[in-house]
């Protein structure tokens, strides 16, 4: 099992543990993205907390799997888009404790969460402009500005956890020993209050949101399809694989 989950004293905290960077395979999402939805139906939490072990808190999905059959895409897509609207949708809130890279997939976990706590090692990017793929800034533009978020595109380069808490995208900034001590003081103060007055309040604050994260996401994953067809996702992808630079055709 990719994730591991404990639920005590109204808090369940789902650990990521799928070394060596936490990286999901299609299978993966989708088992992801169903825990999570019975955790949050179910009557013995009022808070998750999600964080993870290993380097980073996640560097998104498993390109191995894509470079080897670009066709489980559509896969991998609704994985993805289950889990994001899995942490969204979660009818108690979802606080992530990030440490090391938040890359793609993880910025989609992180950016779909009703609270971010970052380590000072912690960095937020979306390399997929250079994995022949798309996908995720619709969470990014619920955490930066939106010439923040078209920059972290463009370029596939990530931000530090200083920056991002600048923006206003972060709760805190804490060192790697701090950040679970953190995060489980916070868990446990939101885990203390009333259950029903915490799914109304998380109801009504997805209902008032203006994006409409969903719905965003999967417009977004349209261009990622489009985009995985052509010769030169595929080239980003074996050139990532095979750890050298992608040759693009003019």
């Amino acid at each position: 099992m990719s994730f591991q989950t404990t639920i005590e004293n109204g808090i369940a905290e789902i650990l990521l543990d799928h070394p060596p960077v936490n990286a999901f395979d299609s299978k993966g999402w989708i088992s992801l993205a169903a825990e999570i939805e019975r955790v949050g139906k179910g009557d013995d939490a009022n808070v998750v907390l999600i964080h993870a072990n290993g380097r980073g808190f996640c560097a998104g999905v498993d390109i191995k799997e894509l470079a080897q059959d670009g066709s489980l895409i559509t896969a991998v897509n609704h994985g993805c888009y289950a889990t994001f609207a899995a942490i969204y949708d979660c009818p108690i809130p979802v606080i992530s404790a990030a440490h090391g890279f938040v890359l793609g997939g993880g910025i989609g976990m992180v950016g779909a969460s009703d609270i971010i706590i970052a380590s000072e090692d912690a960095t937020f990017g979306l390399p997929e402009i250079d994995r022949g793929a798309l996908g995720a800034a619709t969470h990014l533009y619920r955490m930066f500005p939106m010439q923040t978020v078209r920059r972290m595109l463009y370029t596939g380069e990530p931000i530090s956890a200083q920056e991002a808490y600048r923006l206003g995208a972060l709760e805190s900034v804490v060192s790697r020993e701090e950040l679970l001590p953190r995060a489980r003081e916070l868990a446990a103060k939101i885990a203390g209050k009333s259950g029903k007055a915490l799914r109304l309040a998380k109801e009504s604050l997805n209902g008032i949101e203006l994006l409409d994260i969903k719905h965003s996401y999967r417009f977004e994953q349209g261009f990622t399809l489009e985009l995985y067809t052509s010769p030169d996702s595929q080239e980003a992808r074996d050139a990532f694989v095979e750890k050298r630079d992608a040759k693009f055709e003019k």
